[in-house]
């Protein structure tokens, strides 16, 4: 096997081309992230066409803007020194100039009170509000610099009443269900709330997308255990939460979320500036592969790489960077069986995929072969981490795709089959053409004796030859 911990990558329709994708995905890429930040609807179809061409198997992700509030695309930038007092209103429509800044968010003056520190341009430049009136705040620059146009505002600690979805959210959420796509990663996700408004128009179109909630923010940190009862994964995007939260938090809160998400099942994936030095530099800092490292020995299913492969000098390098570093430590990791779930929909599912990953460690097992209609069984067996790769004939293209997001799962896709042998005969036959198992490999299969769709309900373990031969 490759690897088991799998790599995301932001891809812009800048360089998007069939053979660049193609690399990418050679080199160990397993899902396209497009930030709809920086792309439109024809932009995004580009990538997609093209992801498509190279294969069937990478699942593609769409990144929401999501709630955010931003410096007015009108006037002229600011050019200010510390110690400088100059007026912020919340006026999307406003010019900027002199000591005047406007902001999109229209009632900031309102909740944002005295002693609150601002941040603008991902905290390159900080002001603190000194005053207030019923117009605008009155602030005093802490340290020089040009405030842009169109740049981002955080205001730690402060709990800003911005709606979940922006018109352009939306947009792109029925463009992701048109386009039959993957998983719809939700930005500043706060609470729960966040995410029961993208599934309400997920479940009016009858859509079987996934949401990733990208926590990024304190409230989204405090509320991890409601958010994780109703979001398929999660993305702890490190940029604007450690812009939101002190630096040396970072560390803590992404150990414990990575930890959270592996008891629910739920697909974790930790991203931002992980190969930041690679936007231009063919080589990574020390500290880069340290972070990379730390991240697959905390165990997470996915890590991303975002300028690194969008615009870098050396994406395709960027990439066989992070396979080859998950490959060097993944070796050191253990198995999990004791591991604690929570939320289990499935009693037996769990019992039979804790059994397998033990029977693992026991026995000189080659693979794990399961069959799927939901993915289910393929989450829990992830969320014990074995080390036996776990390969899981899908009965649905989509399923298969999503499944490109969990740790240790190779998935194939599969129409259904009418009997167990027959399932099995078939599951081997694709295994052994990738030149994965030979006939005397000892196999172990958890499978559903009444169908699929009624889960998994046994388990056995036996060598390849007999169970090619029994399905004939």
């Amino acid at each position: 096997m490759l690897k088991r911990t799998k790599i995301v990558a932001t891809i812009s329709d800048k360089h998007c081309d069939v053979e660049f994708l193609q690399k990418l995905y050679e080199a160990g890429m397993n899902v396209v992230r497009l930030n709809t930040a920086h792309q439109n609807f024809d932009q995004a179809r580009a990538v997609i066409d093209n992801v498509r061409k190279v294969s069937d198997k990478i699942a593609i992700l769409v990144d929401t803007k999501g709630p955010e509030i931003r410096t007015s695309s009108f006037g002229e930038e600011l050019n200010v020194s510390k110690g400088d007092k100059i007026k912020l209103f919340g006026n999307p429509n406003g010019e900027s100039k002199g000591d005047s800044l406007y902001v999109s968010y229209p009632k900031i003056v309102a909740e944002v009170s005295i002693g609150s520190c601002i941040l603008i341009d991902d905290g390159d430049i900080e002001i603190i509000v000194i005053d207030k009136t019923e117009e605008y705040l009155h602030c005093q620059v802490d340290n020089s610099g040009i405030i842009k146009l169109r740049k981002s505002i955080n205001i730690p600690n402060v709990h800003i009443n911005l709606p979940s979805l922006t018109e352009k959210d939306v947009e792109f959420v029925k463009f992701a269900i048109e386009n039959k796509l993957d998983f719809i990663a939700h930005s500043f996700v706060r609470k729960k709330e966040d995410v029961i408004e993208i599934k309400k128009i997920l479940e009016q179109f009858n859509s079987s997308i996934k949401i990733i909630a990208k926590i990024e923010n304190q409230q989204g940190v405090d509320n991890i255990d409601e958010i994780l009862d109703h979001t398929y994964g999660v993305m702890v995007a490190r940029g604007d939460l450690g812009i939101e939260i002190s630096a040396e938090k970072i560390p803590i809160i992404q150990r414990r979320i990575v930890k959270k998400c592996i008891e629910s099942k739920k697909p974790v994936i930790i991203a931002t500036q992980m190969l930041h030095t690679m936007i231009e530099h063919p080589r990574p800092t020390r500290a880069e592969i340290s972070d990379i490292a730390n991240a697959i020995y905390q165990r997470v299913d996915a890590i991303m790489l975002s300028g690194e492969t969008a615009y870098g000098a050396y994406p395709i390098e960027a990439v066989k960077i992070m396979t080859r570093v998950a490959q060097e430590v993944e070796v050191n990791i253990e198995p999990d069986p004791k591991q604690k779930l929570v939320r289990i929909n499935n009693e037996i599912t769990a019992t039979l995929a804790r059994s397998a990953v033990r029977a693992c460690a026991n026995l000189p097992i080659k693979a794990i072969v399961i069959d799927t209609l939901s993915g289910r069984t393929g989450r829990y067996l992830a969320a014990f981490r074995g080390k036996i790769p776990v390969y899981v004939m899908c009965y649905k293209p989509q399923v298969m795709r999503q499944l490109a997001l969990s740790y240790g799962v190779l998935a194939e896709y599969m129409e259904p089959r009418t009997t167990r042998d027959h399932f099995l005969a078939d599951a081997m036959a694709i295994i052994e053409d990738q030149s994965k198992l030979q006939l005397e490999d000892l196999v172990l299969v958890i499978g559903g004796s009444f169908g699929p769709r009624d889960g998994a309900s046994f388990m056995e373990i036996s060598k390849v030859k007999n169970l090619v031969k029994n399905g004939k």
